[in-house]
């Protein structure tokens, strides 16, 4: 694992009052995928949106690149090279697919907005051919491509992804995590929030459990998989899907 390109630290965060994370800590390098999986209502998307600046930490530290920017409003996250996929919302559905790529390099200086829409067509062809249809009379899966296209025009280095396959059909769940390794593969990290964990632990370098609230384990994606007490506790009687090809 290289340096870490994310690391949160003792990190306590709710909503209005309510805790929701008790001291968690995750790290994620620049050249991994990390999945946090655990039961419902254990804090996962919290600790998203607390690293994505949309809520505020009480307690604890969220480095970037090196630097603190806890609690850090999201749009200067996003300038800095943070993008994040929210599991809801995540189109305009009014907008057509080209209308809703333009909104992703806003984020960029405008000299360099026309070369970032199309190095992420050449990545998304259906975006291309598709390029005048509104956003929303697309499937679940065409939308979270149009979702992960808007974050990669602004030239993130490290993607949040809240619940990617949620909703998905299987076939639409294989083309999303296809694209998650080759997103990965060209250098961009990604920290994943997923109910499929079986999936997302084949996928990923490494993996954190969360439990009400708090880190209940962590270790690679093969090794939490082989786990018997994560298998047992979290992991339910779901079949293991083949493992990736990129050893984790």
């Amino acid at each position: 694992m290289s340096e870490a390109a994310i690391a949160v630290t003792d990190l306590h965060a709710g909503y209005e009052g309510a805790l929701v994370l008790h001291g968690v800590s995750v790290q994620a390098a620049g050249d991994e995928i990390v999945s946090i999986i655990g039961p419902n209502g254990a804090g996962k998307s919290t600790l998203l949106k607390a690293i994505a600046g949309i809520v505020r930490p009480t307690e604890g530290t969220v480095e970037f690149g090196g630097e603190d920017v806890t609690g850090m409003r999201a749009d200067r996250l996003s300038r800095r090279g943070l993008g994040f996929v929210p599991q809801l919302d995540n189109v305009f559905p009014s907008l057509t697919l080209a209308e809703n790529i333009r909104v992703g390099a806003q984020a960029l200086p405008r000299e360099e907005r026309r070369d970032a829409i199309n190095a992420v067509l050449d990545l998304f062809p259906l975006l291309r051919e598709r390029s005048r249809q509104r956003a929303g009379t697309l499937s679940g899966g065409q939308r979270k491509l149009v979702a992960l296209a808007r974050s990669l025009v602004a030239r993130p280095t490290m993607l949040l992804l809240d619940e990617p396959s949620a909703g998905l059909s299987p076939q639409a769940t294989d083309r999303v995590f296809e694209e998650l390794e080759r997103i990965r593969d060209r250098g961009i990290g990604i920290v994943m929030v997923e109910q499929n964990a079986r999936r997302a632990l084949a996928l990923s370098d490494r993996g954190y459990v969360l439990d009400m609230g708090r880190n209940a384990h962590e270790g690679t994606g093969a090794a939490l998989l082989d786990d018997p007490r994560v298998a047992e506790l979290y992991l339910g009687s779901m079949t293991a899907p083949p493992r990736a090809s990129r050893p984790a």
